[in-house]
C-alpha cells in the first residue's frame, strides 16, 4: 500500500513531469499546431519561406555581384576613404550627441510623471516613422539661416549649422537619438527602482542614485541603445542631404557616396554598399545577445 507522502510524492512527480512531456511532444510533432501534428502546416510555411526569399534575395545579389576583383582598388581609393572617415566621425558625433541629451529624456520618461507624458513620448518617437526627408526639411525650417532658431544663432553667435560637417551631425542626431530613448527607457521600465531608493533612504540626492546605481544598472540597455543608434546615422541618407548637401570632404557620407557612384560607376556604388552591409552585420553580430536569442 503507497503511503499518503508517497502519494503525495508521485502526484508532485507527475506534475512536474506532465509539461516536460508536453513540450517534447510539441517538439517532436513541429509545433503541435493544425494539421493533425504533421508538422509545420502548409498555408503558413508557403508564405513564410517567401517572406524570408524577399528579405535574404537582395542581400545575396548584392555579393553575387560584387566586383570582387576590382574591390581592393576601389576600396582604397581616396574618395571611399573620405567618405568612409566623414561617416566614421559624424556617426560617432551624433551617438555622443544622443547619449548626452538621450538618457536624460529616457529617464524623465520613465521615472517622472506629468502631464502629457504620453505625448511627449509620441513626438519623441516620431522621427522614427518621419520620412527622412521630410525630417531634414524640418531641420531647415528651425535650425537654418531663417529658421526660428537657425536666425538667432546666426545673428548673435555667427553659428550656421546647413551644409556644414556639423549639420550633418545634427542630421544624423535627429533620426537616431529616438533608437537610444527607446532602449534606455525600456531597460529604465525594467530596472528596479528600489534601488534608487534605499540610495535615497540613505542620504543619496536624486543625481548621486541616478549616478551611481540606475548608471550601472541600465548600462547594458544604454550600450545597446548607443550602438543602434550609431548604426542609424551610419546609414542616414535622406536628413543628411536635405539638411547638409552633398559636398566631397565636408558633408558626403558613405550613403551619399553610394548614391553619388550608382549613377556613374555601379560597381564603386556596389563596393561601398558591402561595405555598408558588413558594419550592420557586424551591429547584429555585437547585439546578438539582446537581439538575436530567444529566453
Amino acid at each position: 500500500m503507497t503511503s499518503p507522502t508517497g502519494k503525495s510524492d508521485a502526484t508532485a512527480d507527475a506534475l512536474r513531469d506532465g509539461p516536460r512531456r508536453r513540450r517534447r511532444r510539441v517538439r517532436a510533432t513541429g509545433g503541435g499546431g493544425g494539421g493533425g501534428g504533421s508538422g509545420v502546416p502548409l498555408p503558413l510555411l508557403v508564405p513564410a519561406l517567401l517572406g524570408l526569399a524577399f528579405l535574404v534575395v537582395p542581400l545575396v545579389a548584392l555579393l553575387v555581384r560584387a566586383p570582387w576583383r576590382s574591390l581592393p582598388d576601389l576600396l582604397t581609393s581616396a574618395e571611399v576613404w573620405q567618405a568612409l572617415q566623414l561617416s566614421l566621425v559624424c556617426a560617432t558625433a551624433a551617438t555622443a550627441v544622443s547619449l548626452v541629451i538621450g538618457v536624460p529624456l529616457a529617464w524623465l520618461l520613465a521615472r517622472v510623471e506629468f502631464p502629457g507624458r504620453g505625448l511627449v513620448r509620441a513626438l519623441v518617437t516620431l522621427p522614427l516613422v518621419l520620412p527622412p526627408v521630410v525630417g531634414g526639411v524640418a531641420l531647415l525650417m528651425a535650425l537654418g539661416r531663417n529658421g526660428i532658431v537657425g536666425k538667432w544663432l546666426d545673428s548673435w553667435f555667427g553659428i550656421t549649422l546647413p551644409f556644414t560637417t556639423a549639420g550633418v551631425v545634427i542630421a544624423e542626431a535627429f533620426v537616431a537619438m529616438p533608437f537610444l530613448v527607446i532602449s534606455v527607457e525600456g531597460t529604465l521600465r525594467a530596472a528596479d527602482p528600489r534601488f534608487e531608493e534605499a540610495a535615497a533612504t540613505l542620504g543619496a540626492s536624486r543625481f548621486t542614485a541616478f549616478r551611481r546605481v540606475t548608471l550601472p544598472l541600465i548600462a547594458p540597455g544604454i550600450a545597446a541603445g548607443a550602438v543602434l543608434a550609431w548604426a542609424r546615422a551610419l546609414g542616414e541618407f535622406g536628413a543628411t542631404i536635405t539638411f547638409a548637401g552633398n559636398f566631397p570632404g565636408r558633408t558626403q557620407t558613405m550613403p551619399l557616396a553610394v548614391y553619388l557612384a550608382l549613377q556613374s560607376d555601379p560597381e564603386a556604388a556596389i563596393a561601398l554598399s558591402l561595405v555598408l552591409l558588413a558594419v550592420s552585420v557586424a551591429v547584429l553580430a555585437g547585439l546578438r545577445d539582446r537581439w538575436m536569442t530567444t529566453r
